[in-house]
């Protein structure tokens, strides 16, 4: 066999890093392609908002159940192929929530969309953490900012599609085929094989079992993953529906709302590593839940629809490196499986993802969606109390 030209190891990466930034775009873009649509798909169904709050709760649902198999798909067909397979049906329920003629219908798609999302997100970033120690430095925020792209470009296309009157149906199914053709191609190039034999765990035999304090910290951390849930889901479910329904702002301008959220997650992660590499996550982190309360209790202060704007975009901003922050410190806590704390935190994940719509939901009715928005700055101060469980500035 031929010797490896020099330097081949990092061309190996350099596309291997592509490859899993793919994912991350692909998985951003396929939801946010669908959220646009929300308000027209709970009009066209008559639903409250409790039962809206309810059908979309069902993404979180389905993910809350299937997340903790990710762990064992991953180890049984490795973690490339498990978020290819998975992408490709999150495409394809997607679609038939868009399609549903039902509440019952919607909620069961979008159950079963849920369901995949949740191993697609074990899957790469157990790719993209294994892709991280190769490098020997950080790389997991710029790999969600890539997320944070993708779900700017499908929060983009819903609103041009709305505009454009392109039906549902078509605009996304097209979407999926162009979304599934990326990471179609993108699979070749991503790391094959096991995916822990070069985890910090496989050369922690013989230490203790994890004790209280590595399970105190665990949950702090899910804590923190929540708080980063929550605000997303605030962006997701109900920014384009408070801004068009509360405050009477046009189809394509609501949507901004979402897009600015993710549009500011994107910057805050794009220059996340070195913030964290200067300051530290826990530092970070509590500047960020400051910035998150102010930011959006300021908006539902004084609403109107550019402020409104502005606080979902000071809420993506703040919370922009706090999940991949939680990730990192879950992956790496001493006495775990390799991938133990990564799946649990990701699976407890789910449960803001799940809690929050059906809360803001039951507020909403009972007295306002401004009211039920209120969940974001409340998270901000959370985050503030509990970012004291991530690491300090790294030498």
């Amino acid at each position: 066999m031929a010797a490896e030209p020099l330097g081949g190891g990092e061309a190996r990466n350099r596309r291997a890093r592509l490859a899993v930034a793919a994912l991350f775009l692909t998985n951003g873009a396929l939801f946010a392609n669908l959220l646009p649509r929300f308000p027209e798909i709970k009009a066209d169904l008559g639903m409250s908002n409790a039962v809206y709050g309810g059908a979309v709760a069902g993404f979180s649902a389905g993910a809350l159940l299937a997340g903790l198999t990710a762990a064992a798909l991953i180890r049984r067909f490795t973690s490339a192929r498990v978020a290819v397979v998975t992408t490709v049906a999150l495409a394809v329920f997607l679609t038939a929530a868009a399609l549903s003629t039902s509440p019952l219908l919607f909620a069961a798609a979008l159950f079963v969309a849920g369901a995949c999302d949740a191993v697609t997100d074990v899957a790469q970033n157990v790719n993209g953490l294994r892709l991280q120690r190769n490098y020997g430095r950080s790389i997991i925020n710029s790999l969600h900012a890539v997320w944070a792209v993708g779900a700017i470009t499908g929060g983009l296309m819903g609103a041009g599609a709305i505009a454009l009157h392109i039906p549902r149906a078509t605009h996304l199914g097209v979407a999926g085929v162009i979304f599934c053709a990326v990471v179609a191609v993108a699979y070749r190039h991503l790391l094959r094989g096991p995916d822990h034999d070069d985890h910090p765990s496989q050369h922690r035999q013989g230490r203790r079992p994890p004790g209280a304090t590595v399970y105190l910290s665990l949950s702090a951390l899910v804590g923190i993953a929540i708080v980063g849930a929550t605000v997303e889901d605030s962006g997701s479910s109900w920014a384009t529906l408070y801004l068009r329904d509360s405050l009477a702002a046009p189809g394509p301008v609501a949507a901004m709302g979402y897009v600015a959220l993710v549009g500011f997650m994107f910057v805050g992660r794009l220059i996340g590593d070195g913030l964290v590499d200067r300051f530290g996550d826990r530092a970070v982190a509590r500047a960020g839940g400051l910035i998150t309360a102010a930011g959006m209790g300021t908006a539902l202060a004084f609403p109107t629809v550019p402020g409104t704007i502005a606080g979902f975009a000071a809420a993506g901003l703040g919370v922009a490196t706090v999940v991949p922050a939680a990730m990192r410190a879950a992956d790496e806590l001493p006495g775990l499986r390799a991938g133990t704390g990564l799946t649990v935190l990701t699976w407890l994940m789910r449960v803001g993802f799940l809690g929050a719509p059906l809360i803001v939901g039951v507020i909403a009715d009972a007295t306002s969606l401004r009211i039920g928005l209120l969940i974001v700055p409340v998270a901000g101060v959370a985050l503030v109390a509990l970012a004291g469980v991530l690491g300090t500035r790294r030498r």
